[in-house]
């Protein structure tokens, strides 16, 4: 692709993507211990859910006791009765099979899912990092800009004194001044903001925190390695499974079925308790005929086939999410290209008119305006870096093998 072209000689010097067995360890460095810690909690209950679907086939066993004391007819009676009874299926039509699949494919979904969201933090908190440290060269170069104006102001007095001007040219350079002061004020709110939206995510130290430099991604690996998308297809696959234990759920099934009683009752008339106990087992087979069956059915194969469409549509959506972005880059590159040309202009004007300088054609102030100009180009330059970085991470939040 063009853009990779353009960009690829830059980015070999700042190689830094991290290997996937690192991944996890980079990513929670970004957001705060609570956070981290609730993201545990939640992979903790989709596995305890994930196992208790799993074991969901398995009856458990009833254990039963009673304990009676009567009087009738004026004759004590005491009775006691214990029970084991176990209703245990076999066979389901397949139905413990899917199952068992249906609770893993619960599982890799829900996990997934708590993946998704907690990258969604992570890359909140890495975005907030490359605005501040963005802001910081917006701040300086504002600062420049109003050095800048304030040479202009300077020179529009003394030619309104002079009379070469007169006072609209000054009210101008007043306003103007006025306007990129205001604008300073703004961008220094602005990262106040930042830093406070940053430290409810994160328990770093803003100034000290590392950044990584993203790479750019090739639209295949983005696609192959998303995380959103293996999400996606955990869904159908999850939805499959679901639909096949709902048909196992109305074909015939086969269970074993077991027990043990024990009685024992005592009157005031019996000689000695009357005691006895049994044993019970064998096979039961039943099949159920639901008026809603059919129903059921559908509405899961429905599910099934609208999360087919669903992963398809979300594919699309990535792709045209991936060329969007490649193409912000491309103008970013684009943008940081004519700042490199204007600070060579700037440069060469900078060497002309010291020279002129030196030999009295020109003032200082041309000299500083010229100084701040370069300046400003220099860190234009570094602020679309930072936009084309902020570009990426929208593709970074879901790459499994990225930050």
């Amino acid at each position: 692709m063009r853009v990779l072209n353009l960009l690829s000689l830059l980015l070999i010097a700042f190689s830094t993507q991290l290997i996937s067995s690192e991944k996890n360890t980079s990513l929670e460095y970004y957001i705060s211990d609570s956070k981290n810690k609730q993201f545990e909690y939640d992979y903790q209950k989709n596995e305890a859910e994930g196992s208790k679907l799993r074991d969901s086939w398995i009856s458990p066993l009833n254990l039963s006791y009673t304990y009676s004391k009567s009087n009738p007819y004026v004759t004590k009676q005491v009775s006691e009765t214990a029970a084991i009874k176990m209703d245990q299926p076999i066979f389901q039509s397949g139905g413990i099979y899917y199952g068992i699949k249906y609770s893993q494919a619960y599982q890799l979904y829900s996990d997934y899912s708590v993946d998704v969201a907690k990258r969604k933090l992570i890359k909140d908190a890495i975005s907030i990092l490359m605005q501040i440290q963005q802001t910081d060269l917006k701040i300086s170069k504002q600062k420049l800009q109003i050095q800048n104006s304030e040479i202009n102001l300077k020179l529009k007095k003394e030619q309104y004194l002079s009379g070469q001007l007169d006072s609209g040219f000054l009210d101008n350079a007043i306003i103007e001044r006025n306007v990129v002061i205001q604008t300073l004020y703004d961008i220094e709110t602005a990262k106040e903001r930042l830093i406070s939206s940053f430290s409810v995510i994160s328990d770093l130290d803003y100034k000290n925190a590392k950044i990584p430099f993203l790479e750019l991604l090739d639209e295949e690996e983005f696609l192959k390695q998303n995380i959103v998308l293996k999400m996606v297809n955990s869904q159908t696959k999850k939805d499959m499974y679901n639909k096949d234990v709902t048909i196992a759920k109305y074909l015939p099934q086969i269970s074993f079925t077991a027990g043990y009683n024990w009685s024992k009752s005592d009157s005031q008339f019996s000689f000695g308790a009357n005691e006895k106990n049994y044993y019970d087992y064998g096979v039961k087979a039943n099949m159920p005929i639901n008026l809603n069956t059919f129903r059921d059915i559908e509405s899961t194969r429905i599910d099934y086939l609208k999360s087919k469409v669903v992963a398809i549509d979300k594919q699309k959506e990535l792709i045209a999410l991936f060329e969007q972005v490649m193409q912000n880059i491309d103008n970013l590159e684009k943008k940081k290209l004519l700042s490199v040309e204007n600070k060579n202009i700037y440069a060469k004007l900078l060497t002309d008119t010291k020279e002129l300088f030196s030999v009295g054609y020109k003032t200082e102030f041309d000299v500083q305006t010229l100084e701040n100009s370069v300046e400003i180009s220099e860190l234009n330059s570094k602020i679309f870096e930072f936009d084309k970085q902020l570009e990426l991470l929208n593709l970074y939040e879901m790459y499994v093998n990225g930050i």
